[in-house]
């Protein structure tokens, strides 16, 4: 190590103890990370790209440094998907160090990254208090039963007026207005669970009346609409 001419001449100070760093929680355990081996939880970022066109969500299940499971959901950009595919195939394997400093392309994604990387070494994980941590495979309850993205669309205009397109339940196929032609209702098919009854062998028809269901007042409709077309 060099030192400059005006450290040199400087006259050598002693001070107290060192104090350690302040522990942080991790999977139950309260511990003061020097290496990055000593970091393990569960936790999810998110992030978005320069033009703010998308979103991705990262969630990670790291187990002693390494990362083991990786989920990662995106919307709003389909470069950002592709990337996405990319990420979830390079990052197992890798310490959360290096995932912090492997390019994933997509700015959303490094974002994400650099977010969840900050819960992991601050110690602000989902599993920061959980004993021994949570399962490989944890991170799928995210996605439900169907394992799939919960993704919600509404759009609107002041000159129309609202139109909903995809909401918890599913896939809208018709909004009910009442007589003043005010939203008090809507009928969804719920493409996780069609997907899942087809693989399952139901036939079609069945599989379709089997996902699909209303919420709201829909039953009092004087109205249907299509919200895609109408």
């Amino acid at each position: 190590m060099h030192y400059t001419n005006e450290i040199q001449s400087m006259c050598p100070i002693q001070r107290g103890d060192l104090h350690a760093s302040s522990p942080i929680p991790v999977e139950g355990r309260m511990i003061n990370p020097k290496e990055v081996i000593a970091i393990s939880g569960l936790s999810h970022g998110v992030g978005g790209c320069a033009p703010q066109q998308g979103a991705a969500k990262l969630t990670l299940n790291v187990k002693e440094g390494i990362i083991e499971e990786v989920l990662i959901e995106t919307i709003g950009c389909s470069g950002m998907t592709q990337s996405a595919a990319m990420a979830s195939e390079i990052l197992t394997g890798k310490t959360i160090l290096e995932a912090m400093n492997t390019d994933l392309v997509c700015d959303a994604i490094n974002v994400a990254m650099r977010e969840i990387f900050l819960q992991f070494t601050y110690g602000r994980t989902q599993s920061a208090f959980s004993d021994g941590g949570l399962e490989v495979g944890e991170a799928l309850e995210d996605l439900g039963q169907t394992l799939r993205s919960q993704v919600g669309t509404s759009y609107s205009t002041k000159a129309k007026g609202v139109r909903y397109m995809e909401i918890a339940e599913g896939y809208v196929t018709k909004m009910g207005l009442d007589e003043n032609d005010e939203v008090i209702g809507y009928q969804y098919m719920n493409l996780g669970k069609f997907m899942k009854a087809l693989d399952a062998g139901v036939d079609a028809e069945t599989a379709l009346a089997q996902a699909s269901g209303q919420y709201g007042r829909f039953a009092e409709a004087v109205k249907t609409i299509n919200p895609r077309q109408q």
